[in-house]
Formats: structure tokens, sequence, C-alpha cells
């Protein structure tokens, strides 16, 4: 049975443990390794691998902590160069080659955001566990059957961002109008979240964790009740 952790999850960094029972891998480092030690209750030596999606502080910064600490740290050659990551611990995949670690076999794919070379990960256990993650991402363009666990990103909501214009000061207004543009090619809105799920089969997913949702245009409740409400899985928050 996969478990999952959230280790953090937002701007200020994000981590997630992801366990099947034989093999525990982290997904992203964006916290310090001091913080992901004392986060796993220092059982860090369990860790089978490092998976990170792409090259922004808040998803790898403590890549070379994590290598150094004797655990390899698997990611595209894109986040590899623009990270500064190099040596025998880094280990370069691209999209749609899959590669396994321990129980795990993981196809990368491609996402869409402002990066070089992101990449979001199909996760299949020998038990036959379907686990998707994707993360700062605006749009997922593959489709994906018999998912059992979902991990995703629902950084804002369009109707809150658009009421945060309208409420702002004329000071302020074009940073947020100016935040949003950047808002809409580079993260996964509630919108379009619930999109994604209408489009793929969600017949056998047991549950779907919620990543990376945004202090200013976020509603925690809203987000959890709604999707929920259109797919009938269990709907759980990764703290921030």
């Amino acid at each position: 049975m996969i478990h999952i952790k959230p280790l953090a999850s937002g701007s200020t960094g994000n981590a997630y443990i992801v366990d099947d029972g034989t093999t525990e891998l982290l997904i992203e480092c964006g916290i310090s390794w001091s913080d992901i030690k004392r986060k796993t209750q220092y059982r860090t030596s369990q860790i089978a691998g490092c998976l990170v999606s792409h090259n922004h502080t808040d998803h790898c910064k403590a890549a070379a902590d994590v290598m150094k600490a004797g655990i390899d740290v698997y990611c595209s050659k894109g986040t590899a160069v623009a990270a500064g990551l190099d040596g025998h611990r880094v280990i370069r995949i691209a999209e749609q080659i899959p590669f396994s670690i321990g129980t795990w076999t993981i196809l990368p794919f491609r996402v869409e955001h402002d990066v070089e070379e992101p990449l979001g990960f199909l996760m299949v256990n020998e038990a036959g566990e379907k686990l998707l993650f994707a993360t700062d991402t605006y749009y997922v363009r593959y489709r994906f059957n018999g998912l059992t666990h979902i991990m995703i990103e629902c950084n804002y909501s369009e109707v809150i961002v658009e009421r945060n214009i309208i409420a702002a000061s004329e000071e302020v207004r074009p940073q947020l109008i100016s935040r949003q543009r950047r808002l809409l090619r580079s993260h996964f809105s509630l919108e379009n979240v619930k999109g994604f799920f209408q489009a793929n089969d969600m017949s056998r997913v047991q549950e779907i964790w919620l990543l990376h949702l945004s202090d200013a245009n976020s509603d925690e409740e809203l987000f959890k009740r709604e999707i929920q409400g259109l797919t009938g899985a269990i709907v759980r928050v990764a703290n921030r």
C-alpha cells in the first residue's frame, strides 16, 4: 500500500516522502537537509532515491546535501545544468524513458513550466498501484489509465485571483496583474485541475493529494470540497 507523507508544500519549499512498504522515495528536496532529516525522524538512510521535477529552489534546495548523504538525485539534464548539480550521484533522466528504483518503475513525462526540461512522474510499484506526481505546470498533455494515487498541484483559483485584483489598490493592482500572467503560464489552477480529472480515468483512484497551494490565491476547504465532489476520492491537502 502506498503511503504519502508531505514534508513541505508551497512556494517556500516542497518535499514529499512516498513509500510502498518496500522502497521509500523522496520527491523534491526544496527545504533544508536538516529539516528533511528532522521531519523524517532522522530515518533518511531508508530513502532509496530523490526525484526532482525542476530547478527552482523551492524544489531542489537540498539536492547537493541529499547527494552528500549518499542518496542519488534523479532529474532531467536541463534541471541538473540549471541547478549546478554534478557528480556520480546525479542520475539524468529524460521524458518517456522509464527507469527503476527498487520496487518502483518510473516514467518521467513533460510538464509545462518556465524552466528547462521540467518533469512529472508516473510511478508504478510491483503491486500494480499507480501514482501520478505533477506540479508547477499549467497543463498536463497526457491521459492516464488505472491511477490509484494522485499528487497534483492546485495552486490557485482563477476566481480568487480576479477577486484579489479587483480588491487591490491602484498601486498594487499592476503587480497582481503581472503575477497573474505568470500564474497562467506556469501553475495549475483549480479550474484546470478539475478539467484534468474529468479527462482521465478516475475509476481506481483511492487518494488525491493537492499540492503547492498559494497563500493568497487559494482556499483549502473550497478546493478540497470541489475535488471530492467531482471525483468521489479521498482528498487531502499537503501542509504548507
